[in-house]
């Protein structure tokens, strides 16, 4: 088994992308053969300090680009963090703990800080494996990338690797694999058709608000009037943002899409023209992978002006910061049937390296040679091994056995109001040992006048993401099942809100196929849920006390109606208990409705049964072996040798997901 051990950090869009499509391309190509974790020590060891330092990073290159130029220039041209480096005392002590438990044959730095404590920790002795750096930024390239030692610097392109090289650094040191993008961009879907504008068609434009806000109505207002302009425009999660676009672009629904946060990015940008947004790390290398053009609306001073030099000298694009110089030099690139948007494109095409994960994947796994002891029983993470029959379905090896199972049912992540993405969230109850998770993002019935409302918040799946959505859990099933031994399902929570708590009801359709129409009657939506094989349960069906919210007690008031319909009703809710239903002696389950990490520490479901997607919604269907615990970090089922011992998870310390700070 390689080990492979990536650092990151939260500041700046770019470090967190690269290491997580690292890892999956790692983890694409090597499959059984590598084990890839990924920290950010910044968070698991400051917490909320480093939230709010985070948070004052994104402000100052925002709002006070100047003073952030200045800290830039500052951290570039001074030893400020050589001399202050024993400051991190608590990251470097956890750092050590790491290298020492889990013995990775790589490490890889997406951040360059790590690299200077690497330094401290293996001072004056060697180290045991092979350390990597991959350099996010491009041409201007901030002195702290290089002045720790490192094996390889892997870096986005040829002119990042001249200023290295100019710097000092061994050209032999030096890799251009390209920044590290997702994996859909080398191996895009066939369905991923561009217009063709030399044939008449709509020019496509991409215009992604991550600042610049104030600027933003000008700018939608101005594209408007090219009505042959097909326009997609994503918000991120700034609900103001969103009901501001919607009230500017009324009536134009034929011709404009509003998008909130999305992982579809890959198809996005293959299927547009053009690209307007801002010169940040991870967006311009994506751009470029996806080979569409940029009209860039703002460059943050420091590293972002490498990125927008990179467009300049491929003459990939312009540099548009007032909306007027952004309209003009649209219909410069779309005019003459688009003759010039068609050149950038060719342009782009010379320096694009959409397998660059695949590629940098290639190079890791060949460096991760394991010659390291094996891993310790407090390793990094809980590790999972296949059972035999996992292994060989359709060979003689025996039948899973039944177990204990904990499990969450009801779940939150950012394609509503959760805090986690989807991936996020397959290792933060992977890590934990789980067994089962599913989730369950809102979605509202549009036909329902609050409903239309909250679809414009961004915190329930939007209508036009719901494929994709599925989509995003269907990519994850893998992996956690592969790394963790945790069965991921698909799943709503249907939101059918009235104006009063007894016309008002959430309903969890768990381990889903595909999408159910919301706008469908309560009883209709039961009988597709059912009509798929999934769980159709009650969410918190009676009045809650330990958390703010409108209560949801219409299934509650027609039980008599809903009771032959409903498969289970949750007994407790987070941290409600509700007493009736176990009363009524209704098939029940626990959840936490988890929306927050902190909400972790909440009922949870244990199942006695086999370790199977079926099994499972069987046991809660005839709902004998079932029961609710308190979970509290715990794990259930050690020292119950019922589990075959290849299945059995090894009991390690658990990486923290702190808390985010408050809106």
């Amino acid at each position: 088994m390689k080990r492979i051990l990536i650092f990151t950090a939260g500041f700046g869009e770019g470090h967190n992308t690269a290491a997580r499509n690292v890892r999956d391309a790692i983890e694409f190509l090597g499959e059984d053969d590598a084990q890839v974790d990924i920290v950010d020590l910044f968070d698991s060891c400051y917490g909320r300090f480093n939230e709010l330092m985070r948070q004052a990073y994104i402000t100052a290159i925002n709002r006070t680009p100047k003073l952030w130029q200045g800290i830039y220039n500052l951290l570039d041209n001074t030893h400020l963090v050589e001399a202050n480096i024993d400051s991190l005392v608590r990251m470097k002590k956890a750092m050590e703990e790491l290298l020492i438990e889990g013995q990775p044959d790589v490490v890889i730095s997406t951040y360059p800080i790590y690299n200077f404590l690497i330094d401290e920790i293996y001072k004056g002795r060697p180290r045991h494996f092979a350390q990597i750096t991959v350099v996010t930024d491009s041409i201007s390239v901030n002195s702290l990338w290089y002045r720790a030692a490192s094996d390889y610097y892997l870096v986005p392109n040829d002119d990042t690797a001249h200023v290295l090289a100019e710097a000092g650094v061994d050209a032999t040191k030096i890799k251009v694999f390209g920044f590290p993008v997702q994996l859909e961009f080398a191996r895009p879907s066939d369905d991923y058709r561009l217009p063709d504008l030399a044939m008449g068609d709509s020019p496509r434009l991409l215009y992604l608000i991550n600042s610049g806000k104030k600027k933003a109505p000008s700018v939608i207002e101005k594209l408007l009037e090219h009505e042959n302009w097909e326009l997609t425009i994503a918000v991120g999660r700034d609900d103001k943002l969103r009901q501001l676009a919607v009230k500017i672009t009324a009536g134009c629904d034929d011709r404009v899409r509003i998008i909130g946060w999305t992982n579809q990015m890959p198809k996005l940008m293959m299927t547009h023209h053009l690209l307007i947004t801002k010169a940040g790390g991870a967006t311009v290398q994506e751009a470029i992978a996806g080979k569409i053009p940029l009209l860039i609306n703002q460059v943050v001073p420091g590293q972002e002006e490498g990125n927008y030099e990179l467009i300049r000298r491929a003459n990939a694009g312009a540099l548009a910061e007032k909306p007027k110089e952004i309209i003009t030099w649209a219909e410069r690139a779309f005019e003459n049937s688009g003759q010039l948007c068609q050149t950038w494109r060719q342009n782009i095409t010379t320096i694009s390296r959409p397998d660059s994960s695949l590629q940098i994947a290639r190079f890791i796994l060949d460096l991760a040679v394991p010659t390291n002891v094996p891993a310790t029983p407090g390793g990094i993470l809980h590790t999972h091994q296949e059972s035999p029959a996992a292994l060989h379905p359709h060979s003689d090896a025996p039948a899973p056995q039944r177990r204990l199972l904990l499990c969450d049912l009801h779940t939150h992540t950012t394609f509503s109001d959760g805090k986690l993405t989807i991936s996020e969230m397959v290792d933060f109850y992977g890590q934990r040992g789980f067994d089962a998770l599913c989730i369950t993002d809102h979605l509202c019935d549009p036909k329902r006048l609050l409903g239309k409302l909250v679809n414009l918040t961004g915190l329930v799946i939007p209508p036009g993401e719901l494929d994709d959505y599925f989509a995003a859990i269907e990519k994850e099933k893998n992996r956690a099942w592969k790394k963790y031994g945790l069965i991921l399902m698909s799943g709503v929570e249907f939101n059918k809100d009235g104006y009063t708590p007894k016309t008002s009801t959430h309903l969890l359709g768990i381990d889903l196929k595909k999408p159910i129409n919301p706008a469908l009657d309560l009883k209709e939506i039961i009988g597709e849920i059912h009509a798929q094989g999934a769980l159709a349960v009650a969410s918190h069906p009676h009045k809650m006390r330990s958390i703010w919210g409108k209560d949801t007690l219409y299934l509650w008031e027609h039980q008599d109606e809903f009771a032959p319909l409903i498969d289970a009703w949750e007994i407790a809710n987070r941290d409600d208990i509700f007493n009736p239903v176990g009363l009524k002696r209704l098939p029940f389950i626990a959840n936490s409705d988890l929306h927050k990490p902190k909400h972790i520490h909440s009922w949870k479901t244990l199942l006695w049964c086999e370790k199977d997607s079926e099994a499972i919604k069987e046991c809660i269907r005839v709902n004998r072996d079932v029961s609710i615990t308190l979970y509290r970090d715990h794990r259930f089922g050690y020292g119950i040798d019922a589990a075959p011992a290849t299945e059995k998870k090894v009991v390690s310390d658990v990486l923290s997901f702190p808390e985010p700070a408050a809106a």
